[in-house]
């Protein structure tokens, strides 16, 4: 797994430059080049190479996902938002660069990344474009930013800590990136329809796998090891499995959820996603 996150990180460095405006660039490049696991990424890497594709063929569309990814995390830490102040072990972006350029490097990270699938991704112009639209899916009204706003409205609002309202946040908030990175990396390797839907379930369990144990760890574990504000989930009111089912419940799910992993894994037979599942494990004590 290190090999890939070290190639992840060299595309990284490779398609996010620096260059002017510099301040522009600078922002950008925080967030996106902290010190992280680069989960998705090597979710679409190693999907990519599982299913008889080369992984470098997926790194520019791999990279654009991270890019995507830490757009999310410069918006999610702002004050009008979840209000972080830290991210990784490190002062949120906008503590470093100020608010407005935060969200303006955020904004400017959704295009680039669209703009590194179409000009650095070997693939045939139909599956660019293919991916170009699944990418836009994911960032949008109908992604990532319409679960951001249903866990802003529902946060101090027990009116809205419903089962639906919960499902909704965690299938765009978190999931849509990982079934993002997966889906793509099946798509990459040019796999047969029926494994990209193979693909994509296991995107859906452990999309929603990755949500629980994050709202566990919010509970349990420690700014060291999180790299965030720890508890902000409960100060905030917001709605959590935790907070709806409680830890035992959530614990329970999450063990159910990362065995089906399990299952589908050994079909893989991928070491890495075996690790990635069992860091999961590991980390949430289940």
């Amino acid at each position: 797994m290190n090999n890939l996150i070290k190639l992840v990180d060299n595309g990284l460095e490779k398609f996010l430059p620096t260059q002017e405006p510099r301040k522009l660039f600078d922002s950008m490049r925080y967030t996106v080049l902290l010190e992280g696991k680069r989960l998705r990424p090597v979710l679409c890497l190693e999907m990519c190479r599982i299913l008889g594709g080369d992984p470098q063929n997926a790194l520019a569309m791999a990279c654009s996902i991270e890019m995507l990814h830490a757009q999310t995390l410069i918006h999610d830490d702002l004050p009008s938002m979840d209000n972080d102040d830290f991210r990784r072990g490190k002062p949120s972006n906008h503590k470093i660069f100020g608010e407005a350029t935060a969200i303006l490097a955020g904004d400017a990270l959704i295009s680039w990344a669209g703009q590194n699938i179409i000009k650095n991704t070997p693939a045939p112009a139909e599956l660019r474009i293919e991916l170009l639209n699944d990418y836009f899916t994911a960032a949008g009204a109908n992604g990532v930013i319409a679960g951001q706003i249903i866990d802003i409205d529902a946060e101090h609002n027990s009116t809205l800590h419903t089962e639906e309202n919960l499902e909704f946040i965690h299938t765009h908030k978190t999931g849509d990136l990982f079934n993002l990175a997966i889906i793509s990396g099946a798509k990459i390797a040019q796999a047969p329809q029926s494994e990209i839907n193979k693909a994509q379930h296991f995107a859906q369990i452990f999309g929603l796998a990755f949500q629980i144990a994050d709202d566990i760890l919010d509970v349990i574990s420690n700014f060291n090891e999180l790299g965030k504000t720890l508890g902000k989930d409960q100060q905030a009111g917001k709605l959590t499995y935790v907070t709806l089912y409680g830890i035992d419940n959530a614990k329970c799910k999450l063990t159910c959820l990362l065995n089906e992993c399990d299952n589908i894994i050994n079909e893989y037979n991928s070491n890495i996603l075996k690790e990635i599942i069992d860091g999961i494990r590991k980390r949430t004590g289940v």
